[in-house]
């Protein structure tokens, strides 16, 4: 296997909450790799990451951006991603295809609901990270109690690698616990190396406590040091280092480190940890299923990310094995279509530069794939490979648009097609009651940037209606239905029998078909009939026509006709069974139910409870968060609309929210009788 260059490439993502300060950490990144030689600024609008004019004007992260910078003869290519929860397709397909992760906690707020998500998210596609608790200099800032909730709310041993050197407007640098020196930053804003000097003797007695922790964590990953060190051998600093590689690779414990960014304060102790301690490319290739990163081997690549822009449309891919050059024709393993590369461009967020070639290990970008979209496998035809695809969430919010003028009404649909190719996270579909088309999406902000994107990338204005709840439903018992589908109209008949029997499956189990037909009642080439006439009927409930989720339904019996019957007959036939069978079980509506995390104040604390109850909230408990106090509540998103200027009115603008899904629950009757009549 060829890996010499991976040793110097690393491929890491930027993950937090909203506001932790992960494009501010990029920033600086580039700033002290000489990658840029201003420092870019969220408030000011003039981050090299945050380039998109809706990025600029809302000051946060829409999409995840890329660049390639160089530390201590290292390439690292980083991704920032978006920390707000409408966004966090961008995170799942970032996180699919890197290597480690750079997670970024504030000081303040600690271990937040959307770092809970992109840590979970981590664990999925077995991500190494490194954690940077930033924001040190922040009122109200505590390091150690950051610390604690990663254990207590995400389950990890944290091993601390450096200590603070003063509290939030004195915070000044950090003791490296490794080397039982201090680093501190004499200047905010110039690129000035950290001034090393002796561990602070008011710090001491807690840096050797710690540093026996980190040590004896450390060698556990090493028998011959671990024995050494039972027997009073110290290892050195070299092997610490070594060790905690294998340990953070292996996902025994996560390094954490503490910083500044904003005052340019850590961020080159992170760097270094992020060369020390994540992986390269391919190194870990056989404990998560990818192939193994050969540069000469059988092309495998996963396209990752579609964007578009004035002059066409780009393909982002990490390629795992083999390579890639201009005019190279490759297979899609996902849709059996060949495909033609154009160009290729390594990206430095919204600037490209051209390259001929990119091998195992790269990320690039790709002119001229046509039919390539988010999570499909480039590969060899004569090789074929099926890389892990990348799923989107199910949409929890719905708008119906209307175009405004007949240009319009021709534009829409191509702009679209092309919004969705880009976003997987969004739907569209055609409502045939009213006409109306319905877009769906993860929350309403998602939907908000959609449609600015619609009026000022695409030319295209649309009326839009109020946002929607994206109900589902489901059916609370079984039971089993035989329908005959029937038809003659003098030419070749259809005929189709089908018994089928549905039943509720665990909430979030999505849908399962099974086959217990005996003795070819029903011929097995109608079976895949079958199933696809259940899943176009279950998009259509009977409570109020929303998609049916978690049941199983399976075919029991059936019966054909040697002439008249299709594949079509059969399809009909069980999607009129599972209509009949779906009003006999109990059917009911499903709403979205949203964790939602209120900071606030204590003075508006029972203010902000009180209205959470009156939205049919349950409150599940309340943690004092630096000087405000965190609420922590289940609440339905149909209660959650214009939620935010209530909770400014009631908290005199102090108090902030965020909110994600967290899972679908029966609706009350009341609810359902609204949206019945609607």
């Amino acid at each position: 296997m060829n890996t010499t260059r991976f040793r110097n490439l690393r491929n890491i993502g930027v993950i937090a909450h909203v506001d932790a300060g992960k494009t501010t950490t990029t920033e600086r990144i580039l700033f002290h790799t000489g990658e840029t030689h201003r420092i870019g600024n969220v408030d000011d609008g003039n981050t090299r990451m945050d380039y998109d004019e809706q990025e600029k004007k809302r000051g946060i992260t829409i999409k995840s951006a890329a660049t390639t910078v160089f530390w201590k003869g290292t390439q690292v290519n980083v991704i920032d991603t978006p920390g707000h929860i409408d966004f966090n397709i961008e995170v799942n397909r970032s996180l699919r295809v890197l290597d480690g992760a750079v997670v970024v906690f504030d000081a303040v707020a600690g271990v937040e609901p959307q770092t809970e998500t992109n840590w979970r998210l981590a664990d999925k596609y077995r991500v190494p990270r490194v954690a940077f608790i930033n924001k040190m200099d922040r009122v109200g800032s505590d390091f150690h109690r950051v610390v604690s909730m990663m254990t207590d709310r995400l389950g990890v041993v944290p091993l601390v690698t450096q200590l603070p050197i003063g509290a939030e407007s004195d915070f000044r640098g950090v003791v490296d616990l490794l080397t039982m020196r201090s680093l501190v930053w004499l200047d905010d804003e110039a690129k000035q190396p950290a001034v090393v000097g002796d561990v602070p003797a008011d710090l001491l007695d807690a840096a050797r406590s710690h540093r026996a922790r980190l040590v004896e964590l450390a060698v556990e990953q090493d028998e011959s040091l671990l024995e050494a060190f039972v027997h009073g051998r110290e290892p050195t600093v070299d092997q610490l280092r070594e060790c905690i590689r294998r340990g953070t690779l292996a996902g025994a414990f996560v390094p954490v480190l503490a910083g500044a960014a904003y005052r340019n304060k850590g961020v080159e102790p992170l760097l270094d940890a992020v060369v020390s301690y994540l992986p390269s490319p391919g190194e870990l290739a056989s404990q998560i299923g990818q192939p193994e990163a050969d540069a000469d081997g059988t092309l495998a690549a996963l396209a990752f990310k579609v964007t578009s822009d004035d002059h066409g449309s780009m393909v982002f891919i990490r390629v795992y094995r083999g390579r890639l050059r201009q005019g190279d024709s490759v297979f899609n393993a996902s849709t059996g279509k060949r495909e033609r590369v154009g160009r290729l461009y390594e990206i430095h967020a919204a600037d490209r530069v051209e390259r001929h070639e990119v091998v195992a290990g790269d990320i690039a970008g790709i002119v001229g794939l046509k039919d390539t979209l988010t999570g499909h496998t480039l590969t060899d035809q004569a090789h074929p490979v099926i890389l892990e695809e990348i799923s989107a969430p199910d949409p929890v919010i719905d708008v119906a648009i209307e175009p405004k003028t007949q240009g319009d009404q021709q534009n829409l649909g191509k702009a679209l097609q092309t919004l969705t190719r880009e976003d997987p996270s969004l739907r569209v579909r055609h409502d045939a009651d009213s006409g109306q088309t319905i877009l769906s999406g993860m929350g309403e902000l998602q939907l908000e940037v959609t449609l600015e994107s619609l009026r000022s990338k695409h030319a295209v204005e649309v009326t839009v209606g109020r946002p929607q709840v994206a109900y589902r439903e489901t059916i609370g018992r079984a039971s089993e239905v035989r329908h005959v589908h029937k038809k003659q109209s003098g030419g070749p008949g259809q005929f189709a029998e089908v018994v089928l029997r549905i039943e509720p499956l665990p909430r979030g189990e999505g849908f399962r078909f099974d086959n217990e037909v005996v003795g070819g009642a029903v011929p097995r080439e109608f079976i895949p009939a079958v199933e696809a006439g259940v899943r176009r009927a279950a998009q259509t409930g009977v409570v109020a026509g929303f998609p049916v989720v978690d049941f199983k339904a399976t075919l029991v019996d059936g019966g054909f006709h040697e002439r008249d019957s299709s594949s079509l007959a059969f399809e009909l036939a069980s999607a009129a069974t599972f209509r009949e069978a779906a009003a006999l079980a109990l059917p009911q509506l499903l709403e979205p139910v949203m964790a939602v995390e209120v900071i606030t104040p204590a003075e508006y604390l029972g203010d902000c409870i009180g209205d959470l109850n009156r939205r049919r909230g349950h409150v599940r408990g309340q943690h004092p968060r630096g000087n405000a106090t965190a609420i922590e509540a289940h609440v339905p998103l149909k209660e959650m609309f214009g939620y935010i200027g209530s909770l400014r009115a009631l908290s005199s603008g102090r108090a902030s929210y965020s909110m994600q899904l967290d899972h679908y629950a029966v609706a009350p009757a009341g609810v359902v009788a609204e949206v019945v009549a609607a």
